[in-house]
This record gives C-alpha cells, structure tokens and sequence, in this order.
C-alpha cells in the first residue's frame, strides 16, 4: 500500500499505477483528500489517495453463462410532428441566447439577453410584477446609490482600516497586482480600486468575478462599517456606466414619445446603473425593477397611476 499526493486525482491515478506495476483497473483506492483549487488563489488542495493491487480483481474470473438470444428488434417508431417542431424551438432558443449589439457596444450574455424591441406586444403578457423581490434587491442597489444605515465610524477611519485589511486579504494572491486603493466615495461610500498587470483578471469571463467579488465585499464592510461600495477593477464599472448610458438613450427616446418604456433584460452591476439614472431622469415617473418568470431583471418606466 503506497499513499500519493499530485495536483489530480487523474494523476494520483496514473502516478500509483507506474510504481505498483500494473493497471489504474486493478488498483483498489481510497481517496484520503478531493483536490480543490480555492478562492482566488487561496485555500488550494492537491489530490492524496492511498493504492494498493486489489488482489480479488486478479484471481480467475468464473465462466460467464452462454448468452441467450435476443429477442428481434422492433422498428422505431416514426418521429412525429411534435419532436420537429421540439427541435425547431430548440433551435431557435440557442438562437436566442447569443450576444447583443447595443448602440455598437457589445454586452456580455450574462448581462444582457435579447427582448423583443415592441414592448408593447409582451408588456403584460411575457413578464410579471414582483413587488417583494424588488424590496430585497434594493438591497444590492444601495453599493451604487450609497443608502446605508448611520455609521459607527468616521469615513476616514474606515478608510484606513479597510484598506489595510484589503491588502493582508489579497496578499497572497497569484495575480499580478497593485496595492488595492480604498478611499471616500463620499460621506457612506467607499471607492475601492483594483490595478496592476493582472487586475483584468480579477473581473472574469462575462464579469463573474466581478460580481462575486462585490457582493463579498459589500456584504463584509456594510455589516461591519454600514458604508456602501463602490468597486472599480481595470475600469470595468467605468466602461459599464458608458455602455449603459449609450443604450438607454433609446429608452429615454420611448419614454419621451409614449409616456412609458421598459428596458431590456440586465443583470447584475448593469441593471444597478440603469435603475439609478434612470430614476435621476425621471424623477416624477414610477421607475422599478421587474422580475421574469425565469428570475432575469429588466427595469419599467411609466406614471405612477399606471403602474
């Protein structure tokens, strides 16, 4: 019996086969730790097993029983209309779920999914109201619009000591990057900003790092500090807000003409920037998030008395 430690357990595998001479099939193993590759660089585990020759799977085999006839097989059944026209949604779905052009600025498929232009047509009929999910995501809107509750400290203080508990957090990290900027946004806000060669890093394929790493962040300093975020990595927020005010000059161009628009589906930090200029712009109007039957977000414009 040998134990081995190696980055998989593919390798663990491999690696116990070559020194006990013989097949990954007639190892017996117990695997004593999972691999894992942490958060960020940290908490990393490698791969251990204990192996040994399974001496039972080399003693002679019993003689299997002669194999009885199979039964004729039996035609398959003729595909009817329903399956094609399965098959033609499904199509179409995958279709669908390919990226958007707005305004020339290309959206990541995890911010942004494609809606019928007319929203006239499915207004009423493709959506629902979720008045309670609105309340909670309220929440999450308050890293960009800085509502919190009355702090315990100073800004200043909490400036200092959050930007020297950022960088013992990040210190260790395998990416590339600058000592982490944590300054005032303003009087409930703090401003923290990733840079340095690897910062881009940090952001992920459609945002996803983005948004993992500001909803920890939000949650550590506002339950502690009861302070908002504001969290700019490589510019990422900075070109989001541009990209979000390029595509709402055609909603504000629908409100203007009918009194009323929605917006199309957002996600994420996106819809958080719309909600917070459009209700800038339109201060009179009743302007809220809106929930799909699938859980996507997408933001409605209209008077109070038609909501």
């Amino acid at each position: 019996m040998i134990k081995i430690e190696a980055l998989t357990l593919e390798e663990a595998y491999s690696q116990a086969a070559t020194k006990l001479e013989c097949s990954v099939t007639e190892l017996k193993i117990e695997v004593v730790q999972v691999p894992s590759k942490g958060v960020l660089g940290l908490f990393k585990k490698s791969a251990v097993i204990v192996a040994a020759i399974d001496t039972q799977k080399n003693s002679p085999k019993p003689a299997k029983p002669k194999k009885t006839e199979k039964p004729a097989k039996t035609e398959k059944p003729v595909k009817t209309k329903k399956v094609e026209s399965s098959k033609k949604e499904e199509k179409k779905s995958k279709e669908n779920n390919s990226h958007n052009v707005y305004n020339d600025t290309i959206m990541p498929q995890s911010f942004v999914s494609t809606q019928d232009e007319s929203y006239e047509d499915d207004y009423d009929e493709d959506y629902i109201d979720d008045e309670i999910d609105e309340e909670s995501y309220e929440e999450i809107v308050k890293e960009v619009e800085g509502e919190t509750l009355e702090q315990s400290m100073d800004i200043n203080e909490i400036v200092d000591e959050v930007k020297n508990d950022i960088n013992k957090l990040f210190e260790n990290i395998c990416f590339d990057i600058d000592d982490i900027s944590v300054s005032a946004y303003d009087d409930s806000t703090l401003l923290i900003e990733f840079t340095g060669t690897d910062a881009a890093l940090l952001i992920g394929k459609e945002g996803y790092r983005y948004k993992a790493l500001s909803y920890m962040i939000f949650n550590w300093i506002n339950a502690k500090y009861q302070v908002g975020l504001r969290l700019e990595i490589a510019e990422f927020l900075k070109n989001q807000e541009e990209s979000v005010t390029r595509y709402l000059e055609g909603v504000h161009e629908n409100v203007n003409r009918d009194g009323r628009a929605q917006t199309k589906i957002l996600d994420g930090v996106l819809v958080q920037i719309a909600l917070k200029e459009l209700r800038n712009s339109y201060p009179d109007k009743y302007v809220a998030i809106r929930t799909t039957r699938d859980g996507l977000k997408y933001i409605i414009i209209n008077d109070y008395h038609n909501n």
